[in-house]
């Protein structure tokens, strides 16, 4: 079982000057730490992550594992991850951190395969999902290792030109000839995901209109913090901060 694997410990440092700086535009967390964390409300939980891995999300590990968790983390993204807030947070050993920037689609499904295995238990108690890969490989591995327990059948990755799938199946494979029940496992400790993208939360109402989801399922997309704050300031200030950056040109 692999522990932390970042592109670079040595931009820790930096990365932490950027965790703390950041703290103090994240009030509401630091104010959960200091109302919750003496009473450490997720003290024995493992909380595992499918997120981009940059430094505002460092403070939300930071906050969870202040409140007790014991938290493992992938980016949800090959090419979001911010190097030196992967190295700050796998440094201070707050979380445990699958994640670097220009990751291969292989690498990629390596380190959410790696999230999402907790050493000492079957999986995760709670997880957090943005765009619903991590929430897929439970169930896709699930699926086969039940189909490879009715009858003997492997998972083909030559059976799809999707280059993406063909990595799933090629992990799930491999996982399976290891441990015929990791993913049935799994799914049957999750208490429940939260899911930030609306492509997520598409696949989540998929998966409960055919009875599918195996596991209550939070939709973080459409709540009133996110659609009426994030989508509201976040997006207005990322348009145009895009078209400055694409087009190089500034707007007054």
């Amino acid at each position: 079982m692999a522990e932390s694997k970042v592109k670079d410990m040595g931009l820790a440092e930096f990365g932490r000057k950027e965790l703390s700086l950041a703290e103090h535009e994240m009030p509401g967390l630091m104010a959960a730490r200091k109302e919750f964390g003496p009473s450490q409300p997720f003290k024995g939980l493992n909380i595992n992550g499918s997120l981009h891995m940059t430094i505002q999300t460092g403070v939300l590990i930071e906050t969870l594992a202040a409140l007790g968790a014991k938290v493992r983390w992938a980016s949800c993204n090959i090419f979001s991850t911010q190097d030196h807030a992967a190295a700050a947070i796998a440094k201070a050993g707050t979380s445990t951190v699958f994640a670097w920037k220009g990751e291969t689609l292989p690498e990629y499904w390596w380190c959410t395969e790696q999230m999402m295995t907790v050493p000492g238990a079957d999986g995760c108690d709670q997880l957090v999902d943005d765009g619903g890969d991590a929430t897929l490989l439970i169930h896709k591995g699930r699926e086969l290792e039940l189909k490879f327990e009715k009858d003997g059948s492997l998972p083909d990755p030559d059976s799809t030109d999707n280059p993406e799938f063909k990595c799933i199946l090629q992990l799930l494979k491999e996982s399976i000839q290891a441990d015929k029940t990791k993913y049935t496992r799994m799914a049957k400790v999750c208490k429940g995901v939260s899911e930030e993208t609306t492509t997520g939360v598409h696949r989540l109402k998929e998966m409960a209109a055919k009875k599918e989801l195996l596991f209550p399922a939070i939709n973080v997309n459409d709540c009133v913090t996110k659609s009426k704050f994030d989508n509201v300031y976040g997006c207005r200030h990322s348009l145009p901060d895009g078209i400055m950056r694409a087009t190089d040109v500034m707007i007054g």
